[in-house]
């Protein structure tokens, strides 16, 4: 009993630690989901806002909450300075990104993300720019805020980049880029070369939620389980118990029965024959004659 009482204890510990990080595991996506629902909300609330003149926003870092704001600039394109961000996606296909550098109306340079560049399947990564529109252009798109990494990844080589930050960026022009960047919605004259519009997140709560009862569950699985082991092990213990009761019964049995066939059948043991002794007693007579002879 001692054993099982180790084992059971030993059981319970380990129990308690895996539930407690499935707790915790299921907790951090419940957190996940709330994250999320809070952006969906900020992304819905700004498509419902007016689009505001990007002079408004643009007035400092752009932080994580000042995303998909709609926001409108109007000036000239830097064609010669723009950019292509590889390794993109949208919609679940495989592209790249192109980035212009824009002259604004009030004197600074704010980068422009013109579009999406779908990649054929098979066809190569690095592609061809579409030159943007000449003249003076107005354009319509999302708050964007620099991305981060390694420096490799944010300064461009050959016109390449893998990561879009705006200081970065700044220290190869001859120019200074306001913080982050505008994702191109609408762009008055149209663009051309097959750029498609930037779109925002989609708006769903993701797996979130799902995964969190999967977590829960698997705590009330493990709970569970040491209760049945437990059970399992009183169960054989006691099958045990039983079935060496049951042996001890028979062997039991089995020499009551040999005693008793025993006694029956044998014969009184033998008494000893004793020899006969005859013993004389000489008379008078023969005691004289002795003595004579």
């Amino acid at each position: 009993m001692k054993k099982l009482w180790l084992r059971w204890i030993a059981l319970v510990v380990f129990v308690t630690l895996l539930g407690a990080l499935f707790i915790r595991l299921g907790e951090w996506q419940m957190h996940r989901l709330e994250w999320r629902r809070g952006e969906n909300a900020r992304v819905t609330t700004y498509q419902q806002q007016p689009v505001k003149p990007y002079e408004e926003v643009f007035a400092g870092p752009i932080g994580h909450d000042e995303q998909w704001q709609r926001v409108r600039v109007t000036g000239t394109y830097d064609a010669e300075n723009q950019i292509q961000a590889l390794y993109r996606s949208q919609n679940d296909q495989a592209g790249s990104e192109v980035f212009t550098p824009l002259k604004a109306t009030d004197g600074r340079y704010v980068l422009v993300d013109r579009g999406f560049l779908p990649r054929e399947q098979g066809g190569q990564e690095i592609a061809v720019l579409p030159d943007p529109p000449t003249g003076t252009v107005e354009v319509v798109g999302y708050v964007r805020r620099s991305e981060n990494g390694k420096p490799a990844a944010m300064t461009p080589q050959d016109k390449l980049v893998r990561l879009v930050n705006a200081e970065e960026l700044s220290k190869t022009l001859p120019y200074t880029l306001v913080d982050g960047y505008i994702g191109l919605v609408e762009s008055k004259p149209e663009q051309s070369g097959g750029l498609l519009p930037m779109t925002t997140p989609e708006l769903d709560e993701g797996p979130h939620l799902s995964y969190a009862l999967q977590w829960f569950a698997f705590t009330v699985i493990a709970v569970g389980g040491v209760f049945v082991l437990i059970r399992n092990d009183l169960r054989d213990r006691k099958k045990a118990q039983a079935r060496a009761e049951r042996r001890a019964q028979k062997l039991a049995s089995a020499s009551a029965a040999d005693t008793t066939a025993g006694g029956a059948g044998s014969s009184p043991a033998p008494v000893p024959e004793q020899s006969e002794t005859t013993t004389h007693t000489a008379t008078p007579q023969e005691d004289d004659n002795a003595a004579r002879s």
